[in-house]
């Protein structure tokens, strides 16, 4: 009874300050999911599970990779991912999250240090607390602030590999990292840089294969198939002997039951479906281009560059009641509150789905702003 107890007293605190979490239903138009290329619901998508079952794709694994779960669907996504992404090779594993854990609890030695911009994902912090390696937040995409910090440590004595961490876009602010800089800064340090292309991929890069495509440096990139792919999982991809070491060293990979061989199926479809189809990633990128300059026009934002638009309130329960009042004239918008965002900037955040029309796009901004102009 005594935890019983404790439990619902946090929980009573966290409603008393605007901050509890719920689990609520799919309400309005999506802009809150990252669905950006609308491949979620699609029938392209539809089609392939249906002809993945007809030549007898197993829904299920039945077990992890190093087991009996290892399927030819599983091996043959690798590959095609390796060469899509312009790697030696990949790993498939059940989501983003794992797989970011995977990485930084397993790659960087005891005597290495991870480099992280300070806004970094918290898978990555997950895999960064399970690590043997030192850790130094540097501030958000401040390439110059990272080249001060490695230089520090190398003063100090520290001899091991670096490992620069950062996304490329990123979830909350939606902006981008200054991927060239940070490059040149792994290259002439002998770093490697780890990209989390989470909300790049599909949307950003050729045919969407990201921002850290093309790079010229020692490249671990994490593609996510749960936002632009429109299915599951997460795709490490880099060098054979990294994916190597996963394999062999990797606790959330080799302790885990492989994902769906279905689901791998699917994978494969939609970075065929984003190889063949040039008109997949250059719709998100016109839906962007609208809704830029509707945001500049109706409320005034400036600087935005990515699907991803951050609307801050700042106020915990006058976030939460806008998300709630769009979300009642049809707008799926969600209300974003610390410690997911710096204290202070509650916001509203609104995501370019693929689903979404011009029209939406307008209305949306149209209602947002009258809100504004009924606050102030």
């Amino acid at each position: 009874m005594k935890a019983k107890t404790r439990l619902k007293g946090i929980l009573d605190a966290l409603t008393t300050r605007h901050k509890l979490r719920q689990l609520s239903p799919q309400r309005g138009i999506d802009f809150a999911s990252n669905d950006y290329l609308g491949l979620a619901e699609s029938d392209l998508l539809k089609a392939a599970g249906q002809q993945a079952l007809a030549r007898g794709v197993p829904v299920g694994s039945g077990g992890s990779r190093l087991l009996r779960g290892n399927h030819a669907e599983h091996q043959a996504l690798e590959a095609e991912a390796a060469a899509f992404f312009g790697a030696e090779a990949a790993l498939f594993m059940g989501g983003g999250f794992q797989a970011n854990q995977a990485i930084f609890a397993t790659l960087p030695a005891a005597d290495d240090l991870i480099l992280y911009d300070e806004y970094i994902h918290a898978s990555a912090h997950e895999g960064i607390r399970l690590g043997r390696a030192e850790a130094r937040s540097f501030a958000h995409n401040d390439a110059a602030a990272a080249q001060q910090i490695l230089g520090q440590w190398r003063a100090s004595g520290g001899k091991g590999q670096v490992w620069i961490a950062v996304e490329s876009v990123y979830s909350m602010e939606g902006d981008l990292a200054p991927l060239d800089d940070l490059a040149a800064i792994a290259r002439i340090n002998g770093a490697v840089l780890v990209v989390d292309e989470a909300h790049a991929t599909g949307v950003f890069g050729p045919n969407g294969r990201g921002l850290a495509y093309g790079l010229d440096a020692e490249i671990l990139t994490l593609h996510t198939c749960g936002k632009g792919l429109g299915i599951a999982g997460g795709l490490v991809c880099g060098a054979k002997v990294m994916i190597d070491f996963l394999i062999n060293r990797a606790r959330p990979f080799i302790f885990a039951t492989a994902p769906s061989p279905l689901n791998a199926a699917l994978v494969r479809s939609a970075l065929a479906a984003l190889q063949n189809q040039d008109n997949l990633t250059e719709q998100a990128q016109e839906r962007m281009r609208r809704a830029h300059s509707e945001a500049h026009r109706l409320l005034g934002l400036s600087d935005l560059h990515s699907q991803i638009i951050p609307v801050i309130i700042g106020r915990d329960d006058q976030t939460m009641a806008r998300a709630e009042a769009l979300q009642a004239r049809g707008f799926d918008v969600r209300g974003i509150r610390p410690p997911t965002v710096p204290r202070g900037t509650a916001r509203l955040r609104i995501s370019l789905t693929g689903s979404v029309t011009n029209p939406d796009i307008t209305a949306l901004f149209e209602a947002i702003a009258q809100y504004h102009s009924e606050a102030a």
